[in-house]
């Protein structure tokens, strides 16, 4: 009687794991997009003026830069983007956008460049090593390489 049993609730096993999944699935279509960085309003963003804000002005409008210029700080750039889970795939971008504001000597607003989405390049990867100096040792070598070593580690 018992085998009977457990062969029944060995075939709902399918049934049962399908049903999860689906549960999940759907669980994921409800996500709430998700922003992330700091993604400047048009409200914000009209507030800073070229020629007119300094500095100070934009850090108390925008908020501290996402980034600042490596090597020139007088480039501040603030980064964000709004993303859409997905279940099983990588999230959806549904907006992005980066604000790149350059100062003058003096700490005024001299530009104010915006970049979004349509703006993003794909940048493909290039699968290569870099060479090292030096001879290329092989596992046996390096197996092998420290016997003979061992029991002096430590004594003087």
């Amino acid at each position: 009687m018992s085998m009977v049993r457990l062969s029944s609730r060995l075939s709902r096993l399918p049934l049962i794991a399908g049903a999860t999944a689906v549960l999940l699935a759907l669980a994921a279509c409800g996500m709430p997009a998700v922003t992330r960085g700091n993604l400047v309003e048009d409200t914000r963003l009209s507030l800073v003026q070229e020629g007119v804000s300094t500095r100070d002005d934009v850090a108390y409008i925008l908020g501290t830069p996402t980034t600042v210029g490596t090597f020139d700080d007088s480039n501040w750039y603030y980064i964000g983007q709004t993303l859409k889970p997905r279940t099983f795939r990588r999230p959806e971008i549904l907006e992005r956008r980066v604000l790149a504001i350059r100062f003058d000597e003096t700490g005024v607003v001299e530009e104010i460049d915006e970049m979004t989405l349509e703006d993003a390049q794909e940048i493909e990867l290039v699968e290569r090593e870099t060479p090292t100096l030096g001879r290329t040792v092989t596992f046996w070598e390096q197996m092998l390489g420290n016997l003979g070593r061992g029991g002096r580690g430590g004594e003087d």
